[in-house]
């Protein structure tokens, strides 16, 4: 039965599939081990040496509008661009920060730049004209209007014998 399945299981455990590049196993592996390492963490000790900016987005929907929130900590309005092309709303950023100290005998420059862009797809047709963004303490907060659809009437179609 062994021969039938595309799979093999290795000494560890792990499912590996049939005349897998060992090197493509190994590289595997090494990238669960880090993702399960850093899981428990907020931000990867990584993202914030190299400069990645990640915010988080909520979205909520009820029967009359579409709210989009995004915390943007450090940043200000001149730094965000919002645009809305279709369905897709995008969220897109820049991140500078420089610190700087100096001492008697000591000079200590520190600097961290990042980018950021968010697409997030909207379920619901938007009226384009009405749409309203704030940004207030690190946090936007985007108010998309849904499209008023017209109720449906019924209507009782008399039958007539021909």
């Amino acid at each position: 039965m062994r021969y039938l399945s595309p799979f093999r299981f290795g000494r560890s455990g792990n499912v590996a599939k049939t005349g897998e590049n060992p090197a493509t196993t190994f590289q595997r592996t090494l990238n669960n081990l880090f993702d399960d390492f850093f899981s428990g963490f907020e931000v990867s000790p990584f993202e914030e040496k190299f400069g990645s900016f990640n915010p988080k987005v909520d979205m909520t929907e009820d029967e009359k509008e579409i709210k989009v929130t995004a915390e943007l900590p450090g940043l200000e309005e001149k730094d965000i661009e919002v645009n809305l092309s279709r369905d897709i709303l995008t969220i897109k950023g820049e991140k500078t920060q420089e610190k700087e100290e100096k001492g008697k005998e000591t000079y200590y420059c520190e600097r961290s730049y990042g980018s950021f862009t968010r697409a997030i797809q909207i379920p619901s047709d938007v009226e384009h004209d009405k749409i309203d963004a704030t940004f207030k303490k690190g946090v936007l907060n985007i108010t998309l209007p849904k499209v008023a659809k017209p109720v449906e009437q019924q209507k009782k179609i008399q039958i007539k014998s021909a």
